[in-house]
């Protein structure tokens, strides 16, 4: 199934013959230790940094009724600490038919997928932009 919008991930989660779990990691972007004047620069415009984990949360996909509404909790959240997301990267994490995966499994496959997601290793997840829609990163 292609996957154009976040209400497709979420219909495609409960098309699933075992339950699912969303892993979600929002990220934002930061400069790298040792920026140059340019790199700074290209990131006050915008064009350029790093994404960096800032939260990350699991879902059933029957608890979220739309992107607008994840979106919101999450900028709710952050405001808090003065943050804000750009990137939110999901994955799924498969249960069994009827039983989905549990939040100590979730907190493991998020952990792993913070990780992962620091170092660069982002395949197998899909990016969403503030609007819901997937974007492709590539890297610079």
């Amino acid at each position: 199934m292609q996957i154009s919008s976040f209400q497709d991930l979420l219909n495609a989660a409960a098309m699933q013959s075992a339950a699912q779990r969303l892993l979600l990691v929002f990220a934002g972007a930061t400069l790298p230790d040792g920026a140059s004047a340019q790199q700074r620069a290209e990131f006050e415009a915008g064009h350029a940094g790093e994404l960096a984990p800032l939260m990350c949360v699991d879902k059933l996909p029957q608890d979220l009724s739309s992107f607008a509404a994840l979106a919101d909790e999450a900028d709710q959240l952050m405001r808090a600490n003065q943050q804000q997301w750009q990137i939110v990267f999901v994955a799924s994490l498969s249960g069994s038919p009827g039983l989905a995966p549990s939040p100590e499994q979730a907190e493991k496959a998020l952990n792993a997928m913070v990780e992962a997601i620091k170092v660069g290793r982002i395949d197998g997840f899909i990016p969403f932009n503030r609007q819901g829609t997937p974007v492709n990163l590539q890297a610079r």
